[in-house]
């Protein structure tokens, strides 16, 4: 009865700046039968250090992560939100004017 592990890899390129999804499977096996599984999702952007990561997704990044791609995903980077217009505020209403008391007679 013997316990071992291992892991699978799916991976993603999502447009229009190759950001990289991966989704790695931890899967333990009992005696060659899978007996538990667990998954973790990340998110990987142009740039990033993948030296650490699987073999399947250094290659991927570096197949798609050309120069012009790093650069073009860093500009967007770069760019300031515009500030949103502050509304107007709006004007106040004018009071009523008081009505005048009766008058005895």
């Amino acid at each position: 009865m013997a316990f071992t592990e291992k892991q699978e890899y799916k991976v993603e390129v999502l447009p229009p700046y190759s950001i990289i999804g991966v989704r790695r499977a931890d899967i333990v096996l009992k005696d060659g039968v899978e007996v538990g599984r667990t998954y973790h999702r990340e998110l990987l952007h142009p740039g990033d250090d993948v030296s650490s990561k699987a073999q399947i997704v250094q290659q991927i990044t570096g197949a798609v992560w050309t120069a012009d791609v790093i650069s073009a995903y860093q500009a967007t980077l770069l760019e300031p939100e515009p500030e949103p217009e502050p509304e107007p505020e709006p004007e106040p209403e004018p009071e009523p004017e008081p009505e005048p008391e009766p008058s005895e007679e």
